[in-house]
């Protein structure tokens, strides 16, 4: 900016030799051309920012850290969905993708969220992808008017807390805890359960619903917390033999959940043992092995890969991306087009209130669900499914009600 004032500077100490009407025209032939280039670099600069008629879905989960492959799922997922809404043609706009990384952590998400926040082209964020990020984060969110649905964050408490913007796109914890409780108490029917859970917001919260559920169908419990990144957990798993536990349940994510697998294996533990959504993925067995083996897991979710609804959906992500889908990679797909459906309908300028305003009122039918909330934006549909690890492979097998016999 300094070069470009300099010369007209420099011009005024002439102004004696020349006069005044021989300034003036070297003036005008020098500002324009400025005028011209300062247009430019406007032009350009918007460009490289997406453009005035792009608009932005932001995801924000662990694209880094411990917990990485349950963030990559489900990025996939909106990166599918935004590609394909963009080769339609049909939008009034274009859409693009913005990736916020909080490594899954609390004390990461409100920097991470404020990345979306400022970014004006950003009309709607698919996560936190979990509930310790979702309870720091969402009160930003909130006040910026930004919606952010989660396809993952399962809290129950979650939409209790008066979050002006906030969206639970899954059945949350109280469904699951009580699915994990139920499959227990009706269909193994063992007499103690030893429930261990990570000290994390998800943890505590699957582990405390489990806890209440199955003290309530009768079944003897022992409660330990066993913070995550332990460092050997030879003692906890030398603790549940010597319990004489004969059911375990773990409420924590894969990246702990495998090393205490193996230490059970070692300390020759042989009872049942289970475990929720943040270990239902092939990370899981990767890092834990044959110690792996026989775990029951429950998730929200149904598998892509096995259902009618999502066969084509699978077929397109192996396409893309080689791999198959995992753990919430459709559930994050649905979100993405239910939002894409309603930015449609907004026109080509959209507000985030409106945005939000939209979503909390709108019904959609996904592959995987029926998305609709009620207010205080907790899913409707409160369905939770059961897997079981075989043979180096999490299987399907099938809503845990329908498994228990309720």
């Amino acid at each position: 900016m300094w070069r470009a004032l300099r010369p007209l500077h420099a011009l005024t100490k002439v102004r004696r030799f020349w006069g005044p009407s021989v300034l003036n025209k070297n003036i005008i032939k020098f500002a324009i051309p400025v005028a011209v280039g300062a247009l430019a670099l406007t032009g350009c600069s918007s460009d490289s920012g997406g453009g005035g008629d792009a608009l932005k879905i932001a995801f924000q989960g662990p694209l880094s850290g411990d917990n990485t492959a349950l963030g990559e799922n489900e990025e996939k997922g909106i990166k599918l969905a935004i590609e394909q809404a963009n080769a339609k043609g049909d939008l009034p706009f274009k859409i693009e993708y913005m990736a916020v990384d909080d490594q899954g952590l609390p004390e990461k998400a409100t920097a991470a969220a404020q990345k979306a926040i400022d970014d004006p082209n950003v009309v709607a964020l698919i996560g936190p992808a979990f509930s310790g990020p979702t309870n720091s984060a969402a009160p930003l969110l909130g006040d910026a008017g930004l919606a952010a649905l989660s396809a993952s964050a399962t809290r129950g408490d979650l939409t209790e807390q008066g979050f002006k913007t906030f969206l639970q796109g899954v059945p949350n914890d109280n469904a699951q805890g009580a699915g994990m409780a139920t499959y227990y108490a009706k269909k193994l029917k063992p007499k103690k359960v030893y429930l261990i859970d990570d000290k994390s917001d998800y943890g505590v919260g699957l582990a405390g619903i489990a806890e209440k559920d199955l003290k309530a169908a009768g079944v003897e419990v022992i409660k330990r917390s066993v913070p995550a990144k332990t460092p050997d957990y030879s003692a906890t798993a030398k603790d549940v033999v010597n319990s004489k536990a004969d059911a375990l349940i773990y409420a924590g994510y894969y990246q702990d959940a495998a090393p205490f697998a193996k230490k059970l294996v070692e300390a020759g533990y042989k009872g049942a043992a289970i475990s929720g959504d943040g270990t239902n993925d092939m990370k899981f067995i990767e890092l834990a092995g044959a110690a792996a083996n026989n775990w029951y897991l429950t998730c929200p979710c149904t598998d892509a890969k096995v259902e009618e609804n999502t066969k084509k959906f699978t077929e397109e992500y192996r396409k893309k991306f080689n791999v198959d889908p995992g753990t919430y990679s459709a559930e994050a797909y649905d979100l993405t087009n239910m939002v894409i459906a309603e930015l449609k309908k907004l026109g080509d300028k959209p507000d985030r209130q409106a945005v939000y305003e939209a979503l909390k009122k709108a019904s959609y039918k996904g592959l995987t669900k029926e998305f609709s909330f009620d207010e205080k934006g907790a899913l409707k549909i409160q369905d939770v499914f059961l897997y079981q690890v075989k043979d180096g492979k999490i299987a399907y097998l099938g809503p845990v009600e329908e498994l228990a016999g309720s």
